[in-house]
């Protein structure tokens, strides 16, 4: 895979659709940048956005506490 990818790799390498990525990118949830007005992608960027999104799923949900006001 190579080290910058096309929203197409990018869609690819992630097994997400290309109009997924395109959503996650404009809404700034996923590293991309653009050159020449054409979106791009660092591979090792992705990768560290996945184990992100993989630390945070994998916490135990918030305790809800009432309180006695």
């Amino acid at each position: 895979m190579r080290a910058i990818m096309t929203p197409r790799e990018a869609a690819r390498y992630l097994g997400l659709h290309i109009i997924t990525i395109y959503r996650l990118v404009k809404a700034g949830s996923i590293p991309g940048f653009k050159i020449g007005g054409q979106w791009r992608f660092k591979k090792d960027l992705l990768d560290e956005w996945i184990k992100g999104k993989i630390r945070i799923n994998s916490q135990p949900p918030p305790i809800n506490e009432k309180s006695d006001e």
